[in-house]
């Protein structure tokens, strides 16, 4: 159930290790594989180059170590073998970001397409399931799904690939089975600071920075980006992602602290610069920027700091040079509120994982059952990790469902 990347890769993965199985995907829009399309900028962030399973749990906010069995049955590794065994080769980036070489999401969707038809998945659009109600013969599980088009269909076995869903509601059909939900919140957002002094430097980025929310013990170091609308970038999408039930508690209504130059500490940027201003004396402070800061960020920080741009480093105020250390170290922000990264939409929450078998993804409360991709409370951070969570917990979900 589900037309997405972990619909398609379990109902391959279900049909390629029990080719006398018949295995439907089911559809309820017109459009299969719709996020893989649209994920990575159109290009589709396949995974993560990193191939130790103890290593990749760590970039998951929630379900990291639910997954490091299934990861080491089909992680990183397996996922780009898969692919090259179907035509397609990957490439990695400087980040550890892998993409298909063509870096164009069409090669992907192409990929499952032709993979789904080989393996004589039978593939039906613009048709759900509204209702699942178990059975409960003595012989062995079995579903009996309650169409959208009236019809009725039963099955030996249902894997679930609906999705992450933003509102609570949306997962009520599942509680009917008695299954127990963890609410979903967002995750892996921007900031929205509609006061921000830097909006007019929109697309200037740092290649490394520290934001911290003020009061909670949270923090992330990476690129930041300052957007028209607040910040963007690593830095705060994987800070949003960790954060994701914090913030959501606060109403995305808080305070970051900006730290510019993460590899100081307070004292050994002051001693850097007392160094500086005495090698420079003559040097004006807003025409020289420090710490290969861009040049229109630095004069902005000076005037927030309130010095005069035609000020040289001897002539420069104690107090003033105290308020630059504080700016570069800690400036404030007031966020309030939060946008979706691009057209991506993650989710944290969903179905509760100490109700799942993490060796087959199979519901502990109802046998036959399975579970796969973004509807399981399983969210990583931006960098090809929910993809491959997709790709994992349906491979080995469809695995286990055509040798039960």
């Amino acid at each position: 159930m589900g037309g997405g990347a972990a619909g398609f890769f379990g109902a391959i993965a279900c049909a390629e290790n029990n080719p006398a199985a018949k295995v439907i995907l089911l559809e309820k829009t017109n459009k299969l594989l719709a996020k893989v399309r649209i994920s990575g900028g159109g290009r589709c962030n396949v995974t993560h180059h990193c191939f130790n399973p103890n290593q990749f749990i760590q970039f998951y906010p929630r379900g990291g170590k639910f997954l490091k069995a299934a990861f080491k049955e089909f992680g990183a590794t397996e996922t780009v073998a898969w692919f090259q065994k179907h035509g397609v080769c990957l490439h990695t980036e400087a980040d550890g970001r892998m993409f298909p070489d063509t870096n164009d999401s069409a090669t992907i969707v192409n990929c499952l397409l032709r993979a789904a038809n080989q393996a004589r998945v039978k593939v039906e659009t613009s048709l759900g399931a509204e209702k699942i109600i178990p059975l409960n013969t003595n012989l062995q599980p079995e579903f009996e799904l309650q169409l959208s088009n009236g019809n009725t269909l039963l099955a030996h076995k249902v894997l679930i690939t609906s999705g992450g869903a933003p509102k609570s509601e949306n997962y009520q059909w599942l509680r009917y089975l008695g299954l127990t939900i963890q609410e979903p919140v967002p995750s892996l957002f921007t900031f929205n600071v509609p006061t921000s002094p830097l909006k007019e430097l929109a697309g200037v980025s740092v290649p490394k920075a520290r934001v911290k929310i003020a009061g909670q013990n949270l923090e992330n170091e990476g690129p930041l980006l300052i957007t028209h609308w607040g910040f963007s970038g690593p830095a705060v999408l994987k800070l949003s992602a960790w954060g994701a039930r914090i913030l959501q508690q606060l109403q995305y209504h808080f305070t970051i602290l900006i730290n510019w130059v993460p590899e100081h500490t307070e004292e050994t940027l002051r001693t850097f610069l007392l160094r500086y201003r005495h090698e420079f004396p003559r040097r004006t402070v807003a025409a020289h920027p420090l710490f290969n800061l861009p040049h229109r960020l630095w004069k902005a920080l000076i005037q927030l700091v309130q010095i005069n741009e035609q000020v040289k480093w001897a002539e420069l105020p104690a107090k003033n040079q105290n308020k630059l250390l504080e700016y570069l170290l800690r400036a404030p922000f007031a966020v309030q509120g939060k946008t979706t990264f691009k057209e991506e939409f993650v989710t944290c929450g969903g179905l509760d994982l100490s109700e799942m078998d993490a060796k087959t993804m199979q519901s502990k409360k109802i046998p036959g059952l399975f579970f796969a991709g973004e509807v399981l409370d399983v969210d990583g951070v931006t960098g090809g990790f929910n993809f491959q969570a997709a790709w994992t917990t349906a491979y080995v979900a469809g695995k286990a469902m055509a040798n039960l």
